[in-house]
């Protein structure tokens, strides 16, 4: 069973998306291509940052809003759709920012043996996004592509198809205070 695609029948709704994780993971990589995506997808978008320390290591947060007509750049707590976060400490401490019924997919959804490279983590988490989103797939590539060296599209794009065939066979469920990997409940 595949995980359900962000829907709204409310032409207003604004989608909100928060990336969490440390410093050096990519964070703000990762929230730098969904904010092209949705933009080359004709969205209008915001994007703020968090950075709990100036050097690697540090907490790090991203909030992405994106819709018809966005106000604010900042995800107010508990109303976020989707919750990425990339590494294991930093679900806890992030856990608050998502809505009753919001997904939260953890880092244990991707084996980071099956990528060409750990860096590609941030990457292969975009591919699960992805499927949650209903940005075309090419909207997303073209993101990657801009938003990275050329020497390293080849493996970033291997791992978000990775990430993409893991939602789309299904992810392990997860409601906003549960234990399992991912929600798959979609958006409001």
């Amino acid at each position: 069973m595949g995980v359900n695609q962000q829907t709204s029948g409310d032409a207003d709704h604004v989608t909100n998306v928060v990336f969490a994780g440390i410093g050096g993971q990519g964070v703000i990589t990762a929230s730098d291509i969904l904010a092209d995506a949705a933009f080359r997808a004709g969205f209008d978008v915001k994007k703020a940052e968090i950075h709990g320390m100036s050097q690697r290591g540090g907490s790090v947060t991203s909030d992405v809003r994106f819709g018809r007509k966005v106000l604010s750049p900042m995800v107010p707590e508990g109303e976020a759709d989707f919750l990425v976060v990339l590494s294991p400490d930093q679900i806890d401490n992030t856990r608050h920012l998502l809505r009753p019924g919001g997904v939260l997919l953890e880092p244990a959804l991707i084996d980071v043996s099956r990528l060409g490279s750990n860096r590609a983590f941030n990457t292969a988490m975009l591919g699960v996004l992805s499927c949650l989103l209903t940005l075309s797939e090419d909207v997303w590539t073209s993101a990657i592509r801009a938003h990275l060296p050329e020497k390293v599209h080849e493996v970033n794009l291997e791992a978000f198809r990775y990430g993409r065939e893991l939602a789309k066979h299904g992810l392990p469920a997860q409601r906003k205070g549960g234990s399992g990997a991912a929600a798959a409940t979609g958006a409001e």
